[in-house]
């Protein structure tokens, strides 16, 4: 991972400065601000399985670009009725820390697993401040990353001779997959998408997002700032932007054919309020889940619920149809 080095500390410090005197001066779009290029890359070999975020967070510090555990076996092979699955994590997380439990429980169920590291920007290019931990990926401009999942799939249908492919995202990889889905030509190689706590609708951060658009609105560029810690996905993704209003544009949240289960939880702490998350009542091929509806001992908040034993059965259930939903506590955070 490129390291940024005193000159190029300097240089963020004074585009923060530039940023902020020009501000008060004329509006900026946060969108266009440090947009750069971004990477993709195939995870290698396979760390082992988690129950929890917290644990798998800290493996993942150490081997940022491990695939979890299941995933990426190239020679697998689809069996009937069993279609590839591709995982798309979320922002400042990566493949092995979003799904090192949901990943190996699809492999045991008899899928094909594939996972990516999407979104890799450096300070430099709009990555934020997260871009220096290793592992924290999913910071590049979302429209971009929605071109490299499309690359990526491709690369799934190939190896597995399948013609469509099955989706699970997380946070951000919820709307970097219907980026792809909707203009990137994914809803012909897509047949069903499972989002968790997705930022479909945006996120106003429990109002930090909300007050920061409501200033860049009246002319002060304060977003553009921001950008520079939280990465040009994360304003990208603070609602009413103009990533979120170009990705929902004419109230078209259903592409096509594709399926969509959307599912939330009621103690999710960045996709805020968390009904955000949900397609409009009526979408076509779309069912809206609360988590905790028929299970209120499961507080899994937004890093928890890929680690939620519920969602792993909803996931499970969406592709086959058949799988009984679970229902156990999962602790929020550290579930």
């Amino acid at each position: 991972m490129t390291m940024a080095g005193p000159a190029a500390a300097a240089d963020q410090q004074q585009q923060l400065a530039d940023y902020i005197n020009a501000g008060a001066k004329k509006p900026v779009v946060a969108e266009n601000i440090l947009k750069g290029d971004s990477t993709w890359r195939t995870p290698v070999g396979n760390g082992p399985e988690q129950q929890a975020f917290i644990p798998a967070f800290t493996y993942g510090l150490s081997s940022p670009d491990i695939a979890p555990p299941g995933a990426n076996d190239w020679h697998c092979r689809p069996t009937k009725g069993h279609k590839p699955v591709v995982l798309v994590h979320g922002t400042w997380e990566n493949a092995y820390n979003n799904w090192a439990m949901i990943s190996p429980a699809l492999k045991r169920a008899g899928y094909c697993v594939y996972a990516l590291n999407y979104g890799i920007a450096p300070l430099s290019q709009g990555g934020g401040v997260a871009a220096l931990l290793p592992g924290a990926y999913a910071t590049g401009d979302i429209t971009k990353s929605g071109t490299q999942l499309g690359e990526f799939v491709d690369h799934v249908l190939k190896s597995t001779g399948a013609t469509k492919v099955n989706m699970v995202g997380h946070s951000q990889g919820g709307i970097t997959a219907r980026q792809y889905l909707r203009y990137d030509g994914g809803a012909a190689k897509v047949e069903h998408l499972v989002t968790l706590g997705a930022t479909n609708n945006g996120t106003s951060l429990d109002g930090i997002g909300t007050l920061g658009r409501t200033i860049n609105n009246l002319g002060i560029d304060v977003l553009g700032p921001i950008a520079l810690g939280v990465g040009t996905s994360g304003i990208q993704q603070v609602y009413d932007s103009v990533f979120i209003n170009h990705l929902n544009a004419g109230g078209k949240y259903a592409i096509g054919d594709v399926k969509y289960t959307i599912v939330g939880t009621r103690y999710d702490e960045v996709t805020t309020p968390y009904q955000s998350t949900f397609f409009p009542p009526g979408t076509p091929n779309t069912t809206n889940i609360t988590l905790q509806d028929g299970c209120e001992q499961d507080k899994s908040d937004h890093l928890a619920f890929s680690y939620s034993p519920r969602a792993v059965s909803i996931v499970l259930r969406a592709f086959d149809g058949r799988t009984n939903l679970v229902c156990a506590p999962n602790a929020w955070l550290f579930g």
